[in-house]
């Protein structure tokens, strides 16, 4: 457990505080952590990468620090009717499809590689940017209608793309995957038959001379 991933922590901790604020109506708290929480996010992936602190534990942490703070304030927004419900079922749906793939490559004995796509990223961008708006257009009551339904309208093209790419590599890995080679046989060297015909005729000789 070293800085960046205690940071990561915290961050899976500001989760609940940050569903229990908005589902009490309290926006403006609400935004202003999720805020606290993408600058952290940002910082402790800088002090990995500068002091070489990456390490396994925080390559899983990350992803699931930001997913479940994401998810969660989808959610929320979906059930107040902040954000349609056709984009919170795609955004959940998709971050099912993923985890549930990845399981199933453990369960099956094929293991795919953790590593988030261009498509990826840049989707998680958008869902950044879209949840900090919606909450700070509620929270500062700012009239933000067009720009949300834009941001809306993109996500959801990002989100089906990233879904349909990881989908595509998943069935790739799939069908391509060759199990690794376990018991190797050494083939044992042939002996000549020159060879094979003396060694009778000795053990028959030896024979004879016990008798």
């Amino acid at each position: 457990m070293n800085i960046p991933n205690v940071i990561t922590v915290f961050r899976i901790f500001l989760v609940p505080l940050v569903v229990w604020l908005m589902l009490e109506g309290r926006m403006q708290t609400a935004f202003l952590l999720f805020v606290i929480a993408g600058i952290s996010d940002g910082l402790d992936g800088y002090l990995a990468k500068k002091y070489g602190w990456q390490t396994e534990l925080g390559a899983y942490l990350d992803p699931l620090a930001d997913k479940t703070l994401l998810v969660s304030i989808f959610v929320v927004l979906g059930i107040h009717s902040h954000l349609p419900m056709w984009l919170v079922i795609a955004v959940v749906s998709r971050d099912i499809l993923i985890v549930g793939g990845t399981l199933l490559t453990w369960v099956l004995e094929r293991p795919i590689k953790v590593q988030p796509l261009l498509i990826s990223k840049v989707n998680t961008v958008g869902q950044i940017v879209l949840a900090a708006t919606v909450l700070g257009s509620l929270g500062f009551v700012l009239e933000l209608d067009f720009v949300i339904l834009t941001l809306v309208w993109i996500t959801g093209v990002l989100t089906i793309a990233s879904a349909a790419t990881y989908m595509v590599k998943w069935l790739s890995h799939m069908t391509s995957y060759e199990e690794p080679a376990t018991n190797v046989k050494i083939p044992r060297p042939s002996l000549d038959k020159k060879h094979v015909r003396r060694g009778h005729v000795r053990r028959g000789k030896t024979s004879i001379a016990r008798s």
